[in-house]
């Protein structure tokens, strides 16, 4: 077996790795981004059997026009992607669960992070797990550990970072005294902080896209912790309808998460020069976006939710997994060093695993 990091491994880069097994040859995610249009190098990779997708953020499938070079092989991924997405290529694919039908081991499982985010093994044990992004912590998707496996591809986003969600979620609730708007992607994070906020009594407002996540989501409540459905339908039945030109008042969260596109984009601006509120980002602040130079400025502000896994979850993710070797993804080399001697074991820093 021989696993190759295409893209992914020392930055936070678009996901995509290739597995050579039993004579077949996967790509496991295909990316874009996060920041600016960056897509993974195919030179000389040549055609492949299957992508597999581990959920549907676009670091993880906006590399997709870039199938035709790989020979257009089919598609799977989570069902709960398919459904949302807007790509009529991803409407194309299969459940990543039917990959089970292609002739090797293969197991999948509900990863938390986002809406229908899936870990994978391939190989059973003597193979790989890929975890896709990952969160034990979210308090709306549905999480479970892998199974055991021989090599691991991990995801490694927040380096050795320990914060507790429940730390973060405390702090941000305090900040909600004035008028609060959270850029947040719809199919992630934004659902979980609009509950939160609802549950602390405060008023919320979402956007039209949180709106239809939530719909699709609350249709699926397998995907969902319990009582995940019937929360989402109480939000949708409680929160405001936030849009562009409405008023700034209570919590609102609204898609584009660095306020580069859409109701995010509009309201952030006009909080901004009117002074009529607080903009928190509370991901990755992508370059080339404006939320990185509000931030510097001190326009807004960062506070951190977790939708990756803390040093805790990687111990836990380990004590399951039990890799021989592992591959952190999505960090840069100097959190992977740090990651490395908190875990106290090795990790995998070149492009090449073979087993």
């Amino acid at each position: 077996m021989r696993l190759t990091a295409l893209s992914g491994l020392g930055t936070k880069g678009p996901a995509c790795f290739l597995l050579e097994i039993a004579g077949r040859r996967l790509m496991l995610d295909l990316g874009k981004g996060p920041d600016g249009d960056t897509l993974p190098d195919l030179t000389g990779v040549g055609p492949v059997d299957a992508i597999l997708f581990s959920h549907g953020h676009a670091d993880h499938t906006g590399g997709l026009p870039l199938a035709v070079r790989l020979g257009d092989p089919p598609l799977f991924a989570p069902e709960p992607a398919i459904a949302l997405s807007r790509d009529p290529a991803m409407k194309t694919a299969r459940p990543l669960a039917a990959f089970a039908q292609f002739g090797l081991p293969f197991d999948c499982g509900p990863a938390g992070h986002a809406p229908g985010a899936c870990w994978m093994r391939i190989g059973g044990d003597g193979g790989m797990v890929y975890t896709g992004d990952v969160s034990a912590e979210s308090t709306l998707y549905r999480g479970t550990l892998p199974p055991p496996a021989r090599v691991m591809v991990f995801d490694a986003s927040y380096g050795a970072a320990d914060e507790p969600l429940a730390d973060q979620v405390a702090d941000l609730l305090t900040l909600a005294e004035r008028p609060l708007l959270l850029p947040a992607p719809a199919g992630g994070r934004g659902l979980e902080m609009a509950l939160a906020f609802r549950a602390a009594g405060h008023r919320v407002s979402i956007c039209a896209a949180h709106r239809a996540v939530a719909g699709a989501m609350a249709d699926r409540p397998d995907w969902l912790v319990p009582g995940g459905a019937g929360a989402l339908g109480r939000l949708l039945a409680e929160a405001g309808t936030l849009t562009p030109d409405g008023p700034v008042s209570g919590v609102m969260v609204a898609a584009g998460p660095n306020a580069e596109r859409d109701t995010a984009a509009a309201l952030a601006r006009r909080m901004i020069a009117e002074g009529s509120g607080r903009v928190v980002f509370t991901g990755h602040l992508a370059r080339g976006t404006p939320a990185p130079g509000w931030v510097a400025a001190g326009s807004a502000l960062f506070r951190r939710w977790n939708v990756h896994p803390t040093l805790s979850g990687l111990r836990d993710l380990f004590g399951a997994v039990r890799p021989a070797q592992a591959m952190p993804a999505f960090c840069a080399p100097e959190a992977s060093a740090g990651l490395a001697a908190a875990l106290g074991r090795p990790l995998v820093t070149t492009p090449e695993v073979v087993w």
